[in-house]
């Protein structure tokens, strides 16, 4: 699981069993592997990648992790996942609509993840169905956050009820919102102002859940004007009121990091092939996702300890490079096997592929800009996928 099995098992066991140099004789069959599959739980992967950031926070000691302004960056964020065109998945999962598919639907499961934006890594992340809230979501996703942690949503999440929870337990929030959410934020955007101090008051016809909100506490918000590369206005809400230790020009590029956590679903979907699952059961899709993540983050922690030998290497030939993450998803097929395999006081395996790392990297390109066309997203289909389960 931990190798992304992409052809069919009896191969891929065959290939596991020669690297692990396994007697034949001692070999088990697809039927052997399969009942052991079907009895291992999706949240052994969950507890993993979660033991794995534990670690890597107290490896660090808090003093080498990034950081801005002192605050972990974190972002809330959502996109939706193809799944295989099952019946049972469908039941469970739901399907999304669009205009493009002409009624059909197509089969998906939500993703929302919690990501920190500085160090490339995902905190928590949940494959929840289509139907189920995205604020519900959310809140539980913001129970692996803590005072000192700054939080980046897009427009789609804010509400009273959402920001009060950050009031509630200490969290500091930027959130891009909507003309439309209250008319403080439309009246703001006319005063041309760039940045003003309002307090926002909950609607005493709103439904709140999920939280223990007092509906009569009003709220102290700062909002801000922030101008995109295109021209178009964008307001955002923020926590953080002191105008002198938080000048209006910061927001301009805080709010863009949030695009590190879209380009993880990219990395998801185009170098992890993550919507092609190993079966079409809701475990092996679970089971494929937390293990591809917990990967992921294995791959994060080796980049994040290669600062010095990359620096090295540019100054030595004067250029720009950064590590592979192609090739360096590729690396860690067989090598977080052998990570696993190896007693826990050597680092030798570790070590290695921090300098495979190394030796495959790759100049830095020139960044392009391109206008994204959601109407060709919406229409995108599912792979054929072979059952392999």
């Amino acid at each position: 699981m931990f190798n992304y099995t992409s052809k069919n098992y009896p191969l891929e066991l065959a290939n596991f069993l020669s690297f692990l140099k396994v007697d034949r004789v001692n070999k088990f069959t697809k039927m052997a592997f399969n009942q052991t599959y079907k009895k291992t739980s999706p949240e052994v992967f969950k507890d993993l990648s979660q033991t794995l950031i534990k670690e890597l926070n107290i490896h660090n000691n808090k003093t080498d992790l990034k950081t801005w302004e002192g605050f972990r960056l974190l972002a809330i964020d959502a996109s939706f996942i193809n799944l295989p065109q099952t019946e049972k998945l469908m039941s469970y999962f739901g399907n999304k609509k669009s205009y493009k598919d002409r009624g059909r639907g197509i089969i998906k499961a939500k993703c929302s993840v919690l990501y920190d934006l500085e160090n490339k890594y995902a905190v928590i992340a949940e494959l929840e169905p289509v139907t189920k809230s995205g604020f519900a979501i959310a809140l539980s996703l913001l129970e692996h956050c803590k005072q000192g942690d700054l939080i980046l949503c897009e427009r789609s999440y804010p509400s009273y009820d959402f920001i009060n929870h950050h009031v509630m337990n200490n969290l500091d929030f930027v959130i891009r919102t909507k003309l439309s959410f209250r008319k403080i934020i439309l009246d703001f955007k006319k005063s041309k102002k760039d940045s003003q101090i309002v307090t926002m008051n909950s609607d005493r016809h709103q439904k709140l859940s999920g939280t223990a909100a007092d509906i009569t506490k009003p709220i102290k918000v700062r909002l801000i004007r922030r101008e995109t590369s295109d021209g178009k206005v964008e307001i955002l809400m923020t926590s953080l009121l002191d105008f002198k230790k938080y000048p209006n020009q910061v927001f301009q590029s805080l709010y863009t990091k949030r695009w590190s956590a879209e380009s993880f679903y990219e990395e998801l979907n185009n170098k992890w092939k993550i919507d092609c699952f190993s079966g079409y059961n809701r475990q092996s899709i679970l089971q494929d996702f937390y293990a591809a993540l917990f990967i992921s983050n294995i791959q994060t922690r080796i980049v994040s300890e290669l600062g010095d030998e990359i620096e090295e290497k540019n100054n030595q030939i004067k250029s720009d490079y950064k590590t592979d993450s192609n090739l360096s998803y590729d690396l860690l097929k067989n090598g977080v096997i052998e990570l696993f395999s190896h007693q826990k006081s050597s680092q030798k395996p570790f070590n290695e592929l921090k300098q495979l790392f190394i030796e495959t990297m790759v100049p830095t390109k020139k960044k392009f800009t391109y206008k994204r066309d959601l109407d060709n997203y919406k229409s995108r289909t599912n792979y054929n996928l072979a059952n392999n389960l």
